[in-house]
């Protein structure tokens, strides 16, 4: 069956507030921009929603051809100005080495006083998606799924398909139809994408992305009705990499290749 897109949603910077262009293009490496900065606690982990559920309400615009970034807070205030990389600096992300560089400017102040600790501002080299750009350069999840997960939580309102924070959001599919397009290809827009694996979830997607507070038990509701996904448990939407780069608009339409689908 065929879909549509309907949303498609990048993060300048990993955590933050997502963004939803109309189009994008995809190279191999997935979006240019998206994920293009990551933070770092006082420990030197990933400072995520999970532990700074604050984050999700900080907007980032970026233009990746000037370098141009702006944020802006909750209250209206807004740091901007150039990126100019630093020094390249010895960080890990998801316990592997992550190619980076410091953030000179004043965006890395202005986020310590709002989380209320310090942080540090990085640049990734190659994009802090989280899979890597071999298996995870794009996600994808349907808007039947989402409207499962709520039929299954028994929640009275639509599930907000950001709390996943997938790359594209189609309409047009049955429930969890994306996971058998795992092992094979799909054309999205003018991209053709291979879908490679499930996307097993953690507490973030407990987290409402407009207020920043708990407020839906995701995990407890993937558990009781598909724990073991198809390559990791708790899944919902599936991951991949593109096979060939091109333009995404929302409302382009979403079709599986059939012909080159191969065993998983």
């Amino acid at each position: 069956m065929a879909g549509r897109v309907v949303r498609i949603s990048v993060a300048p910077v990993k955590a933050l507030a997502l963004l939803h262009p109309e189009e994008v293009e995809i190279d191999f490496t997935g979006v240019a921009g998206n994920r293009r900065f990551w933070i770092v606690d006082r420990n030197g982990r990933l400072a995520n929603d999970k532990s700074h559920s604050q984050l999700l309400l900080v907007r980032a615009q970026w233009d990746e051809a000037t370098r141009r970034l702006v944020l802006t807070f909750p209250d209206g205030g807004r740091v901007e100005g150039t990126v100019e990389p630093g020094e390249p600096v010895e960080a890990t992300m998801f316990g592997r080495p992550h190619p980076s560089r410091a953030v000179p400017g004043p965006w890395q102040e202005a986020l310590s006083e709002y989380a209320g600790e310090p942080l540090t501002f990085l640049w990734s080299e190659r994009g802090g998606v989280d899979r890597g750009v071999g298996g995870g350069a794009v996600t994808l999840v349907s808007r039947a799924s989402l409207e499962r997960l709520r039929e299954e939580a028994g929640a009275a309102e639509p599930v907000d398909g950001r709390r996943f924070r997938m790359l594209f959001e189609i309409d047009g599919i049955g429930p969890h139809e994306e996971d058998e397009w795992i092992g094979g290809r799909v054309e999205v827009g003018d991209a053709v994408l291979s879908f490679t694996g499930d996307v097993g979830r953690c507490v973030v997607t407990k987290t409402n992305p407009e207020t920043a507070e708990i407020d839906f038990d995701t995990l407890g509701t993937l558990a009781a009705y598909r724990p073991e996904g198809r390559t990791e448990p708790l899944a919902f939407g599936v991951h991949g990499a593109v096979v060939q780069p091109g333009r995404v608009r929302v409302g382009d339409p979403v079709r599986p290749v059939v012909r080159d689908r191969v065993p998983t």
